[in-house]
Formats: C-alpha cells, structure tokens, sequence
C-alpha cells in the first residue's frame, strides 16, 4: 500500500516570508512523524521577484521537487503569482491566496499593466480556492510582516494540523520580538474558516 504524500508549494514575492513559512511547515511534519523534502527557489527575491517553496511529506519522500500537476495546495502570498504558478495545482487540488498585489518590475516601469480579477479567474478553474486578507489579519495582529503567519493558520486549518503543533513551530523558529505578533497572527488565520 502506497502512502499519503503531501505537495504543498508556496509562492510570493521576495520579503513576505515565504522561506520561514516552508520551514514552519517542515518543522511540524517533521514533529510528526513524516519524512520531508524542502526545495527553495530564490529568484529575484531581494527585488521583489518570485520566490517558490516546495515542501513534500510523507513516509518516505525521495525528491523536494514538486511537479507540474502534482501540487495538493498552493500558498499563494500574492494573487499574480498565485495564478503564475497554478499549473503545479492537482486536478482537485486547493489553492489558498492572500489578497494582496505586489506589482512586478514591468508593471512598476509601465512596461505591462497588472492584470484584473486574477482571482476571480482562479475561482473559475479552481473549486477549492480561498481568498484570504491575510495582510489585514496581520495589520490587526501588529504587524503587515506576519500575514505570513496569518496564512499558516488557513493551512493548518484547511490540512487538518493541530494548532498547538504548529505553535510549538513557531515558537521555534520566529524570533522572541516578534513571537507574540506571529501568534496571533497564526491564530487569526486558523479560525478564519473554522
């Protein structure tokens, strides 16, 4: 019998916290119990191009390498690179994105217009889509940073992951000065659905 692999890709832009994210999630498949394969892929993350995370879990995962088609979720932190990427999305898989617009560099130079109602398109070819105003969660939190966070919580929840679990990670891995923040933020996210 063939074991429950799990593919979750995360995709933003350079600055929202989309590697501290994969390592959080590592960290709690790691806790319990599974194998786990992380890919990262910088880009232009310091001027704000694409960053990509890929975490893989499971019994045994032998690859970090999500491929097209195979992805069960998609963190998406920013709705272009949400759309940018949904071809890695499994036929009934879930997508989950932040509200937020982060304008690449053609569209900054006017070189390219951004484009409208990305979401709404998504939701079109995508059942299982969640748009969340992660940044606003954040804000209320105390910081826009933690929106990050904010969407860790929406996993969790969609996923199944106890939150105490995913608590311990963080505690782990977020710094003391910005822990509270984060738990909130995390906390926020996860009863957004629930």
């Amino acid at each position: 019998m063939q074991s429950q692999t799990t593919n979750i890709m995360i995709v933003g832009v350079g600055g929202q916290g989309t590697l501290l994210t994969s390592r959080i999630i590592a960290k709690v498949a790691v806790d319990m119990g599974h194998d786990v394969k992380v890919s990262e892929i910088h880009g232009m993350a310091q001027r704000g191009g694409s960053v990509v995370s890929q975490v893989r879990f499971g019994e045994k995962i032998y690859s970090p390498i999500i491929k097209k088609g195979d992805a069960d979720i998609i963190l998406a932190f920013e709705k272009l690179e949400a759309a940018r990427w949904l071809d890695y999305l499994k036929k009934d898989g879930m997508i989950l994105i932040n509200n937020a617009r982060v304008d690449p560099l053609p569209v900054m130079s006017g070189k390219a217009k951004y484009p409208e109602d990305i979401v709404d398109k998504i939701k079109q070819h995508v059942a299982k889509t969640r748009e969340v105003n992660a940044t606003d969660i954040a804000v209320a939190c105390g910081n826009a940073r933690a929106a990050n966070v904010a969407l860790v919580g929406v996993l969790s929840w969609a996923i199944g992951i106890p939150a105490d679990k995913v608590e311990n990670a963080i505690k782990e891995l977020v710094p003391a000065k910005a822990l509270d923040i984060n738990l909130r933020a995390f906390n926020e996210g996860y009863k957004l659905f629930s």
